[in-house]
């Protein structure tokens, strides 16, 4: 494997050095999941607290999705190892593919919760629920496996241990008293 393979990337899109996509994710991750089984409840009790519930999972879950995307797509479209993997662009069309049929399932339920949810909202909210497993498997193989993201650069890296080495050590800083 070549040096500039093994080397960690750097996210793009960034606050105080953390990447903003991985922060964001575990919301739709929740929401939208979340929404089948609110449908499934609904379908098991007839209450309609748990159509309502789906409802406002699938909004929250695509609000959050759409923002999540939003700085995905700057390290997709600014990382060139993200585009040069096949994981990265399962993870950014089936995410895309996710978000659509999100919006879909939400607009069907938009006048009324319980209209459409059987069979076809159901379905909608399964289908989107695996997309999600297969694209966060995705996402997790490029940032653990190809270096996305996450790693920072080796100097980087190499400081950030010494420092913790400093300090589990019991070793003083330069500076401190």
């Amino acid at each position: 494997m070549s040096d500039e393979m093994t080397q960690g990337v750097t996210s793009t899109a960034a606050l105080g050095g953390h990447p903003i996509h991985p922060m964001l994710i575990p919301f739709p991750i929740a929401f939208l999941p979340g929404a089948l089984a609110t449908d499934l409840a609904y379908r098991y009790t007839a209450d309609v607290f748990w159509a309502r519930a789906s409802f406002w999972l699938l909004a929250a879950g695509l609000a959050t999705g759409v923002l999540a995307a939003f700085f995905g797509l700057i390290d997709f479209w600014t990382i060139r190892r993200a585009r040069s993997r096949l994981a990265g662009w399962v993870h950014f069309l089936g995410n895309g593919v996710a978000l659509g049929l999100a919006a879909w399932n939400l607009v069907l339920r938009w006048d009324e919760p319980t209209t459409s949810l059987f069979p076809l909202g159901v379905a909608l909210s399964a289908a989107t629920a695996v997309l999600l497993v297969v694209t966060g498997w995705a996402g997790g193989e490029l940032s653990y496996r190809h270096k996305i993201g996450v790693v920072g650069h080796d100097r980087e890296r190499e400081t950030a241990h010494a420092a913790v080495a400093d300090v589990v050590g019991g070793a003083r800083h330069p500076g401190s008293r």
